[in-house]
């Protein structure tokens, strides 16, 4: 599985604005519903039990937040950049502005779990962190998401 499998071309979303944590959640939601083709109610109430459990913010301004939502037949992803950061309760307290989340079929254990982990190491390269940040437009960023291998860079 690569993200590439996960990220639809039409599933990345730059320049958005939210000013906190419930906010960025409901455009996430929204954007996943209507990218994916979920109820967006369901996958709001999914992403903020998620977070009620403990932020996905994961440091270095990203955030993983994901929830499961019934009508998918595999795991999807969605891909959201915002404007300005907003506090997200980090694991590192830092605000966050790179947000990939994970949408999972209500029966997808092991599959959800495999994503979560593939993004995860993925984002915590500095290197793409900061092309993410960059890129001028969606498909630079799909491009980007998508060509990874989550292999981390030599030290």
């Amino acid at each position: 599985m690569t993200i590439g499998d996960l990220l639809d071309h039409g599933a990345v979303t730059l320049r958005v604005s939210a000013k906190d944590k419930r906010q960025v959640l409901g455009v996430i939601a929204d954007f996943a519903g209507r990218v994916l083709g979920i109820d967006s109610d369901i996958a709001l109430d999914g992403l903020i039990d998620r977070e009620a459990a403990g932020s996905t913010g994961v440091g270095q301004g990203v955030a993983l937040p994901h929830a499961r939502a019934p009508g998918l037949d595999r795991v999807r992803a969605v891909f959201v950049r915002l404007e300005t950061p907003v506090a997200f309760d980090a694991l590192d307290d830092k605000p966050v502005d790179l947000f990939l989340a994970l949408f999972a079929p209500p029966e997808a254990n092991t599959q959800h779990l495999r994503a979560l982990a593939r993004v995860s190491r993925m984002l915590r390269q500095p290197e793409l962190r900061e092309q993410l940040r960059q890129a001028r437009s969606a498909d630079a960023v799909h491009v980007l998401l998508a060509r990874e291998t989550a292999t981390p860079t030599a030290a």
